[in-house]
């Protein structure tokens, strides 16, 4: 007879969320160049219902915290693992814009690696072509990855 197996951390989070009664937690995820478009996603998914964590900074974008080459490095490093963070804590991910580059597929690979829902605003970027086209809305593309 096998010995029944603890909750996963993951599982435990999961429920958690479900007996605190807390809303969806959406993970944006994307290219920093659609940085206006995640915050269009933010406000739809908010008045959704959902709560929504994604970016918080581009560094594309000239900022004092990021002049210095050694220090922006590091401090990408510390925004990934953040962001890894906050797709492990979401329940879906919500993938903007019409292009993935290499960090958003790692984004998507570690999404799916967890079981996350994946929904796409453009379903025609999906890396794995399986998005499936949805009805209304900001997202128009959804599968389970």
């Amino acid at each position: 007879m096998s010995e029944p197996q603890l909750p996963t951390p993951e599982q435990l989070l999961v429920s958690a969320k479900r007996g605190l009664g807390l809303p969806v937690v959406v993970a944006i995820c994307g290219s920093t160049r659609f940085m206006g478009a995640m915050a269009e996603a933010d406000l739809q998914e908010t008045v959704a219902g959902r709560i929504v964590v994604r970016p918080g900074c581009n560094m594309k974008e000239p900022h004092p915290l990021w002049t210095d080459p050694v220090d922006a490095e590091d401090l990408k490093y510390r925004l990934d693992d953040l962001h890894r963070a906050k797709i492990r804590l979401s329940d879906e991910v919500l993938i903007v814009g019409d292009y993935v580059g290499e960090s958003t597929r790692s984004e998507i690979d570690y999404a799916r690696a967890l079981g996350k829902a994946i929904r796409y605003t453009h379903p025609e970027v999906d890396p794995y072509g399986a998005a499936v086209p949805e009805s209304g809305g900001l997202c128009q593309g959804g599968r389970r990855g």
